[in-house]
């Protein structure tokens, strides 16, 4: 298992988050937050349970609204999109949900299926097949497209939740706790295909873990959260080789597998 270089354009931020807060009722999760994701990029967000980690990437999807601050996606200020508008910009967003959000009482292929149909009508019954197929020979589960989700093991489900997120061809890819639940050799293989996806389809991934492996293996860039805000950012060596007893409690606290 090895991260592979890629190429990052730091001239083009396609996330960019400036001074983003957002608390709920007395709580305050977010409390002024700066991130950038560039263009080519994996940026992996760490923090405890409860640390505001999904409530980012919900912010970015704009599933939430800020309290103060900003968040814009490939430029656009997502809280002041209209719903239209909202809707456009999420077809470059590919959301991979923690439980994969599979359709239980659809197949493999109907899952596909379903977000082509609605969002690209222009496709031809034959164009459709073509873009399922590809798709899942890409996450190397061509052979389960007639499956029901009931009889696939949890990193089989991951992989067509992450297949249902790339056949619109997202240019941002928003992973919420991809490895979650997984045995450690399940967990590698979704590392690879993470990082397969980020060579394929060239996209900008935030990826949220408390996965010391994942983020190790994933991160051209890691981002630990603590207290509300970053409390560090850099390499994975560079936020972890620290003195910082926020960064060293949390690597101490969290297994990692060195491969």
């Amino acid at each position: 298992m090895k991260k592979r270089s890629v190429i990052i354009n730091k001239d083009n931020a396609v996330i960019s988050i400036r001074g983003l807060c957002k608390s709920f009722d007395t709580v305050d999760v977010l409390m002024g937050m700066d991130l950038d994701l560039f263009k080519g990029e994996n940026v992996v967000v760490l923090g405890r349970s409860g640390s505001g980690k999904s409530v980012l990437i919900k912010l970015i999807a704009g599933l939430l609204k800020p309290d103060k601050g900003t968040v814009k996606v490939t430029g656009e200020e997502v809280s002041r999109l209209n719903v239209k508008e909202l809707e456009h910009l999420r077809l470059k967003i590919g959301f991979l949900y923690q439980g994969s959000a599979l359709y239980d009482s659809m197949t493999v292929k109907e899952n596909l299926e379903f977000p082509l149909v609605r969002n690209k009508r222009h496709l031809t019954r034959k164009e459709i097949d073509e873009e399922i197929n590809q798709v899942l020979e890409n996450v190397g589960l061509l052979q389960s497209i007639n499956q029901m989700p009931a009889a696939l093991s949890g990193g089989q489900k991951k992989r067509i939740g992450i297949a249902r997120t790339l056949i619109l061809q997202p240019e941002i890819m928003l992973y919420d706790e991809p490895t979650a639940g997984l045995d450690p050799v399940t967990c590698g293989d979704i590392i690879t295909l993470i990082n397969d996806v980020q060579q394929k389809y060239n996209t900008s991934s935030v990826i949220i873990t408390h996965d010391l492996t994942c983020a190790k293996y994933t991160g051209d860039r890691v981002a630990l959260i603590a207290d509300g805000k970053f409390r560090k950012e850099g390499t994975f060596e560079e936020v972890f080789t620290t003195s910082d007893p926020e960064a060293k409690s949390f690597y101490d606290y969290n297994f990692i597998i060195d491969k």
